[in-house]
């Protein structure tokens, strides 16, 4: 809810599991009471850029068990002597103010921390990874190594086969190849007598 004008938190909505609030760059200047009472379980609450101004309101956030981040940049209150340390006093659940712990190192990124929050979620289900991941590649992995077998033992018999089939056609062919040239050759000799035959006709005719 940033940069909504917002001037008080008194009909906010009671959001048990809500963790992270944003409210910068409105005119809020009391009344954090609330947050405790009706989202009890903040982790990040971002109040920069409203009328805030001193630590007694700020102190209504000390019911925030939960909260580990607070944003109170550009307030009024930054203004006031030893700011950081009174609030890391008066807030002692509090890791980092405007970014920076007490030893001004700066806070990781919020999306860090979801990644992070992620990654825990993940571990809690399995530290593998995932379910079902690496099961499904391992299926697939089966099945390919499957699919190969079969086809290689497939191919194998196919060839084996043609191979066989190639061998007695080859036969087959040098037999027919044979017999074709017997014929030939006899046909050949049987057109030669014959061509012989009427000249020997034509000389014992004209003897």
């Amino acid at each position: 809810m940033a940069s909504v004008e917002l001037t008080s938190l008194a009909k906010l909505p009671t959001l048990s599991k809500l963790r992270k609030l944003e409210l910068s760059d409105n005119i809020i200047s009391g009344g954090l009471e609330v947050l405790a009472e009706r989202c009890p379980n903040l982790t990040y609450l971002n109040l920069s850029g409203n009328k805030i101004k001193d630590l007694g309101t700020v102190e209504a956030l000390q019911n925030l068990k939960n909260l580990k981040s607070l944003d109170l940049f550009n307030c009024e209150i930054t203004n006031l002597e030893d700011y950081r340390d009174s609030i890391f006093e008066l807030l002692q659940q509090i890791t980092y103010l405007d970014g920076f712990d007490q030893e001004d190192n700066e806070a990781p990124d919020s999306e860090d921390d979801e990644e992070g929050d992620e990654d825990d979620d993940n571990e809690d289900e399995g530290e593998a990874g995932p379910p079902g991941e690496y099961e499904e590649e391992d299926d697939e992995d089966d099945g390919g190594s499957d699919l190969g077998e079969g086809e290689e033992e497939e191919e194998v018999g196919l060839s084996y086969l043609m191979k066989e089939g190639i061998q007695d056609e080859d036969d087959d062919d040098d037999y027919v190849e044979e017999g074709g040239d017997e014929e030939e050759e006899a046909e050949g000799i049987r057109g030669e007598k014959r061509k012989r035959d009427p000249e020997d006709e034509g000389e014992e005719e004209d003897d």
